[in-house]
């Protein structure tokens, strides 16, 4: 498979990247540095062997597929594999449970003697040949096949919650990467004021104008930018570790914007039943009654029956006639009190621990999905926010650009409120992504058809 490859590689250049910035950018070096006429030339070629690297790993193959194509590769996971095969050998198991013990074919001879080694001359002495079977109680066998449905049922409700979950984080990987995407440019675009910015810094130095430490600010700045970088790189390249464990590649496919949950909508009805999570510890508690039946069916006599062919040789007293002997065995709870009674407590008591889980896990999945509603809430607040202030800054921008017109202004005002923009865009980046995020775990919590 060339997919690991390609992502090995991409990590190469991603820990070169870092290791490059990290050693251009140590404290000590900086501090050196800003004593330096040199100071923004080093740190533009330190944007730019970042950039080189990660244009290189940008180069590298990736995959476009559609949000189908990938929930297809989804299925195939090796995790859920195992639920399917797990919950296909109960039900083997269930139609086992009904089946009956093997009978017992025995062979012998009876009653032959030691001394005078004869079938002919002791009237016991006989060849004999038996058949035994047993029948187990029905209603055990069938509190047994019960159990074996039940677990595979249980086998199913994890198989489709672990697909919801691993659904939920493929949309969240989707949207963290397309985040990423925005902020990165975001993050070149401050760099680029930045530049403007020295510039117009330089300009009133040479004015006469007293901003020197100005500068040592700005590039502070740019070594925030750097870090950015630095740090999305790595967001993203745990982001495709993620993916490739998924579905095997690294997908370039946009990520599926889901709309909130609203409440005449697809939003949870207020039954409790409805998450995967309910569904898995209710699955549970089926099993451990089917646990209960059959303890409970212990009581139940278990019923044999034996057939004996006796074949005897005539005698000089007697004559050689053959017997049969017909055998019927009943099991009687005798040590009930000592054997049945406590494995019946047991059991009752393991259904109610699993019935006590099964609540516990409801109050669990009904928290989660009112904590994910109110993420998606608040996100929804922030970037309203965000965007007022945006607003608020464009409008001081124009007046600041009316004034410097006029010839009474600084130009740095307006390269430092589209600087502030530009993180504000940054910040709703990563706002509407952590929204897309919630909706997708809260969905992910519910059971839809």
């Amino acid at each position: 498979m060339t997919t690991p490859a390609v992502f090995i590689s991409k990590r190469c250049i991603l820990a070169l990247a870092f290791d490059v910035t990290l050693k251009i950018t140590r404290p000590s070096f900086i501090a050196n540095v800003c004593l330096c006429n040199n100071q923004r030339q080093l740190t533009r070629h330190l944007m730019l062997i970042t950039s080189l690297l990660m244009t290189l790993a940008a180069s590298l193959p990736l995959h476009a597929q559609t949000f189908q194509v990938l929930e297809e590769l989804l299925l195939k996971h090796p995790q859920l594999q195992t639920m399917s095969y797990r919950a296909s050998s109960n039900r083997e198991r269930s139609d086992a449970a009904m089946g009956l013990p093997d009978p017992i074919v025995s062979l012998g001879i009876n009653n032959f003697p030691i001394f005078d080694s004869s079938f002919s001359e002791f009237l016991p002495t006989n060849k004999a040949i038996g058949l035994q079977q047993r029948f187990p109680s029905r209603t055990v066998r069938r509190a047994r096949s019960a159990m074996g449905q039940a677990e595979a049922n249980q086998f199913d409700q994890k198989r489709k919650q672990l697909f919801s979950a691993m659904r939920a984080e493929l949309i969240a990987s989707l949207h963290h990467k397309n985040r990423i995407v925005l902020q990165r440019s975001l993050a070149k675009q401050r760099d680029i004021k930045y530049d403007q910015l020295i510039d117009t810094v330089e300009s009133a130095i040479q004015g006469g104008r007293p901003s020197v430490f100005r500068l040592a600010e700005i590039e502070a700045e740019r070594a925030d930018v750097a870090r950015d970088l630095i740090d999305l790189d790595a967001q993203e390249a745990q982001i495709d570790a993620r993916l490739i464990y998924l579905v095997e590649l690294i997908p370039d496919t946009p990520a599926p914007v889901t709309p909130a949950p609203t409440k005449s909508g697809d939003a949870w009805s207020g039954d409790s039943m409805m998450f995967h999570a309910s569904r898995v510890a209710g699955a549970a508690v089926e099993v451990l009654d089917s646990g209960v039946d059959e303890a409970k069916a212990a009581w139940k006599p278990e019923w044999g029956a034996q057939l004996i062919y006796q074949q005897r040789e005539a005698g000089r007293n007697f004559a050689g006639d053959d017997w049969v002997s017909i055998m019927v065995t009943v099991t009687v709870p005798f040590w009930a009190k000592k054997k049945q009674a406590p494995r019946l407590r047991a059991a009752q008591a393991s259904k109610a621990a699993a019935q006590a889980a099964l609540e516990d896990v409801k109050r669990q999945a009904e928290a989660q999905y009112t904590y994910s509603n109110a993420v998606h809430a608040a996100t929804i607040q922030a970037k309203l926010v965000l965007h007022q202030k945006i607003d608020a800054i464009s409008d001081e921008i124009s007046a600041q650009r009316a004034h410097y017109e006029s010839g009474a202004g600084d130009y740095t005002a307006v390269i430092d409120g589209e600087i502030t923009i530009l993180k504000l865009r940054a910040e709703i980046a990563a706002e509407q992504a952590r929204g897309q995020v919630a909706v997708a775990q809260m969905n992910a919590l519910l059971v839809t058809p």
